[in-house]
């Protein structure tokens, strides 16, 4: 008897599209109207194994379609079973408000052809519709630990009707201390579970914390942990603490930038800057942890929409805030975390497409600029005048004269020789006078020539050489 027809072919050939990978029509039909015709790595890796009902440790650089790799093989997964009042059939845990709001929108782009019904359960908004919405029974809840703690604790939600859990980030939401929360949050669920653990980056100690809620899991690693995107060209700037402002402002109008997220360690920074930028003419907006839902919501969209196109921010927006065409990502602060840095870069570089990132490094950033290379394995090169993506001016010969200047010393002349020829000696008033008129004289020419100049061509750089490109550089 032939054996060979039993065989998952999915586990064995290369896949090229979403068809090869077992996923039903109705699915394939919304994926294509997505517009998305071939997987990604890990989607075509690991979308076989959820259908197969294996727990999974995934791991890849972010940027790379991760959320669509668990999303998709879930609806197919739940599209057959009963939803039940306060019991919801499958948990999804998010680190911040912005991933889960990201992960919802991909389960309405992907579920439009089946009827699932899907909840967020997250803080800051009101929990009156988010309890109906349980009530009325839930296939999908998405959460995050605080709100879903509270509401387990009031009695509200049920999780033993739950059978397949999603960590999501799960570096980020271990290393932020939820290990208790989750332990909690495993605790309430049935041990026959399917669990999937996801990452863009899984240290070993992460990774040994991850494997006490998963059983015998399949490990996918489609990229080297903690590397960062081959789209992104990034550079390291040491620049003092007080001067970071004008060295940001500088990079800003003469890196060709068209939109960018900048990244501060702390919330005081992020108000402080925006207010500084906004004073300097830019477009810019901010987002962190004490501002409510609802105006993070709004200037989320007026970034998507172009009304503002500088985004600064702490690192509550840097996981999981998926917009497309940023073209550059500045640290303002070298993060304290090394982990921080791949994914506060992963803004830029996505689908595809060139970004580039700068990372500010103060001297008291030495040792947290060496943790993020150590991290990645690579050195981050120093930006210096080979990458300026503008023409700077041209000093060498300007300093060259004024040195000329300062050697040739005039020739003293004595009294006797000055009388001699007939000169007569100036007084203290004449002195003034003549010293006046040739600088007078001086600056209107300067100023004619400036009206006279030909227009700088757009995109080049017409003031003087900035001083961080001279100290420090190669």
């Amino acid at each position: 008897m032939k054996l060979w027809h039993h065989i998952n072919f999915p586990e064995f050939f290369d896949l090229t599209t979403f068809a090869d990978l077992g996923l039903s029509p109705e699915l394939l039909k919304a994926v294509d109207e997505a517009g998305y015709t071939e997987p990604t790595p890990i989607q075509a890796e690991a979308i076989p194994a959820v259908l197969m009902m294996k727990d999974i440790i995934g791991i890849a650089q972010t940027g790379t379609g991760k959320t669509a790799s668990f999303v998709l093989p879930m609806i197919d997964v739940l599209a057959s079973g009963r939803r039940r009042a306060l019991m919801p059939r499958s948990l999804i845990l998010e680190p911040t408000r912005e991933l889960a709001a990201q992960v919802a929108e991909n389960f309405e782009k992907y579920g439009q052809n089946h009827d699932l019904q899907m909840t967020l359960l997250i803080g800051g908004v009101q929990m009156g519709d988010q309890l109906k919405a349980l009530n009325e029974g839930v296939d999908v809840l998405i959460a995050t630990p605080g709100r879903l703690m509270d509401l387990i604790e009031r009695g509200k939600i049920m999780l033993n009707g739950c059978e397949l859990l999603v960590i999501d980030e799960a570096d980020r939401m271990l290393d932020m201390g939820f290990i208790p929360d989750i332990e909690f949050i495993c605790d309430k669920l049935p041990e026959p579970r399917q669990t999937l653990l996801f990452s863009a980056t899984m240290p070993p100690p992460i990774e040994k914390l991850g494997k006490k809620f998963l059983s015998n899991p399949k490990r996918i690693e489609v990229s080297r942990a903690a590397s960062t995107n081959e789209n992104i060209t990034a550079f390291k700037i040491p620049v003092p603490t007080r001067e970071k402002r004008s060295t940001l402002r500088w990079l800003l109008n003469n890196d060709l930038v068209e939109t960018a997220i900048i990244f501060c360690n702390r919330k005081t920074t992020v108000r402080e800057l925006n207010k500084s930028l906004q004073r300097h003419g830019f477009k810019s907006g901010e987002i962190h942890g004490d501002i409510d839902q609802n105006q993070r919501n709004k200037e989320l969209q007026r970034f998507k929409d172009g009304d503002i196109n500088i985004l600064v921010a702490s690192d509550v927006a840097a996981r999981g805030l998926d917009i497309k065409g940023v073209s550059h990502v500045f640290n303002f602060d070298t993060p304290w975390h090394p982990d921080d840095y791949v994914h506060r870069i992963g803004r830029t570089g996505r689908a595809g497409n060139k970004g580039r990132a700068f990372t500010f490094v103060a001297p008291e950033d030495a040792e947290a600029i060496d943790n993020v290379e150590k991290l990645t394995g690579a050195k981050v090169p120093v930006f210096g005048k080979k990458d300026v993506r503008v023409d700077l001016p041209d000093t060498s010969s300007a300093e060259a004269d004024k040195e000329e200047q300062k050697n040739e010393k005039p020739k003293r002349r004595s009294k006797k020789q000055a009388d001699d020829q007939g000169e007569e000696k100036p007084t203290r008033k004449q002195k003034s006078r003549k010293s006046e008129k040739p600088a007078q004289s001086q600056q209107k020419k300067s100023r004619g020539r400036q009206q006279d100049d030909d227009p700088v061509p757009a995109g080049e750089w017409n003031g003087p050489k900035p001083e961080f490109l001279s100290v420090g550089f190669d």
